[in-house]
């Protein structure tokens, strides 16, 4: 199937499209969502969560909460499906994930990832990610120094 990516930067740009009121005052909030996709067959938006811990009953909660301001503030009733929200986590206990969803009406699923051992050696150790953004942050801070 097809879909459009919306990420990070595209998301805040979105933001500004959608009409000035207090409504998208909580649409402003999805500039934390870390995948937001338009699946262009199905027609409806998918949320995705993406967590490096365990599942956490309130991560349903936020997930339930970016899909319900996308659904009423993005999605167009008369064309689009209801939106879908997906949680992958690094870890989950099937029944606190079935109790978790066990109130909402929204369709949501829970998935538990798993990086093959090629990816895992794939990606930088903890060392490396520490030192690439202190890097970074030394870069920002002497650019904002040289235009200070």
């Amino acid at each position: 199937g097809q879909a459009v990516v919306l990420c990070s930067r595209d998301v805040q740009a979105a933001i500004g499209i959608i009409r000035e009121s207090e409504e998208s005052a909580l649409f402003r909030g999805l500039h934390n969502v870390d995948l937001l996709f338009f699946h262009v067959e199905q027609l409806r938006y998918v949320v995705i969560e993406l967590k490096t811990t365990k599942f956490d009953p309130r991560d349903a909660g936020q997930l339930g909460f970016y899909v319900a301001v996308v659904d009423d503030q993005l999605r167009i009733r008369e064309k689009h499906q209801p939106t879908v929200g997906i949680l992958l986590v690094a870890g989950k206990n099937d029944t606190v994930v079935r109790y978790a969803l066990a109130s909402t009406s929204q369709p949501v699923a829970v998935s538990r990832y798993e990086l093959t051992e090629d990816a895992q050696k794939a990606l930088p150790d903890e060392a490396a990610i520490t030192r690439a953004f202190a890097d970074e942050l030394a870069r920002d801070v002497a650019e904002d120094d040289a235009g200070a």
